[in-house]
């Protein structure tokens, strides 16, 4: 059984920098403690993936709270994989991966430029082309099981463009490859 362990409290930055909130960062890592030692499953994997903080003077470091919530978000996926091969069997389980799968890498299958909806021509969104190539390296995961780690999905950051992908589309996407990978370690 996968035990869940968060450094914290963590490294403050200096007082001239900004940093997590402290206090924001240890409530919602008292929360994600309780729900995890408890099991009522108050938080799940993709809560611990979309937390946010606000950002203070001296606040916590950021890049390594977000490596702990990395290691949260792990260790929540582990245990609601085996709570659903336990609940449904490990060929359903299997199964609903491989569909998910499936419908990611037909989407990463369109033609560049065309993956996902686009913004506007007077809005911003991500980068068409910084999105395809984090795309073409999905697809490649999906279809030939070439190296993806979920850390690298986390991080990927995408520069604005006017007329750009939908950025909340790119996200739920990019969550959705996090999901199957996750599922499948």
């Amino acid at each position: 059984m996968t035990q869940m362990s968060v450094g914290a409290p963590f490294t403050r930055v200096p007082w001239n920098k900004r940093g997590y909130d402290p206090e924001a960062v240890q409530a919602f890592l008292d929360r994600a403690r309780a729900s995890y030692q408890d099991g009522t499953g108050e938080l799940t994997s993709a809560d611990v993936r979309v937390a946010s903080f606000p950002l203070t003077r001296g606040g916590f470091d950021m890049r390594s709270v977000d490596h702990a919530l990395a290691r949260l978000e792990d260790a929540f996926a582990s245990r609601e994989r085996d709570a659903r091969i336990r609940l449904d069997g490990v060929d359903r389980w299997v199964g609903d991966a491989r569909t998910e799968a499936q419908e990611l890498l037909a989407r990463f299958g369109r033609p560049q430029g065309r993956r996902f909806e686009r913004a506007g021509a007077l809005r911003t969104g991500y980068s068409t082309a910084e999105v395809d190539a984090v795309a073409d390296r999905l697809a490649r995961f999906f279809a030939r099981g070439e190296p993806v780690s979920a850390d690298q999905l986390r991080t990927a950051a995408f520069h604005p463009q006017r007329g750009g992908y939908r950025e909340e589309q790119v996200d739920a996407v990019l969550d959705a490859a996090v999901r199957v990978i996750l599922a499948v370690r």
